[in-house]
């Protein structure tokens, strides 16, 4: 009897959890309740004055976050519980599991750790891309450099060319000059 008391409570422990299984928006709502907890905690640490422009930007925040997740946020349902995801950096982050109605979300030092993480990512971009920006410009003036060398040795070229073919163009005119006087004093000599 108490095997079957066990099972029954077993079943419906079971059918109770899958019954209560939190959905997406359920986990999306949880997140956000943490995130602006957050935001509101860092701001008053910070001392940020609490007025529109300060709410704004809060909002803003809030927003953004709030827009990435509903994009690239991943629930994986496993019948009893679920979790949420997102894929950071090439690998699955976990963000929230999901059981009994309630919804477990990360914390606060997560979070913190995560946004550290992020802003830290974001400052790696920035500086390859200067760094990039810096080898395409030191590229594009080493390219320009060349270029303008080449385009003066070939200037030097034609002009080497250019002065060799007028000597030798002032050479043959000697030449058929010479062969000219050499045939006159043929001809003269034949007439005498």
């Amino acid at each position: 009897m108490k095997k079957l008391i066990g099972l029954v409570i077993i079943v419906g422990v079971a059918i109770l959890m899958s019954v209560t299984v939190p959905d997406k928006k359920a986990h999306k709502l949880a997140m956000m309740k943490v995130i602006k907890e957050y935001v509101d905690e860092e701001a008053a640490n910070k001392g940020i004055a609490d007025n529109g422009i300060t709410r704004l930007g809060k909002n803003l925040v809030t927003k953004t976050i709030e827009e990435v997740l509903s994009n690239k946020m991943i629930v994986t349902n496993y019948f009893l519980f679920n979790t949420t995801h997102i894929e950071m950096k090439e690998k699955n982050q976990l963000l929230s599991v999901g059981m009994f109605g309630h919804v477990f979300t990360f914390d606060k030092e997560m979070l913190r750790d995560a946004l550290e993480e992020s802003a830290l990512l974001k400052e790696e971009a920035k500086a390859e891309k200067k760094r990039l920006k810096e080898e395409a410009k030191e590229e594009k003036k080493r390219l320009k450099e060349e270029a303008k060398a080449e385009k003066k040795r070939q200037k030097e070229e034609a002009k080497a060319e250019k002065k060799r073919l007028k000597e030798e163009a002032k050479a043959e005119k000697e030449r058929l000059k010479a062969e000219k006087k050499r045939q006159e004093a043929a001809a003269k000599a034949e007439k005498e």
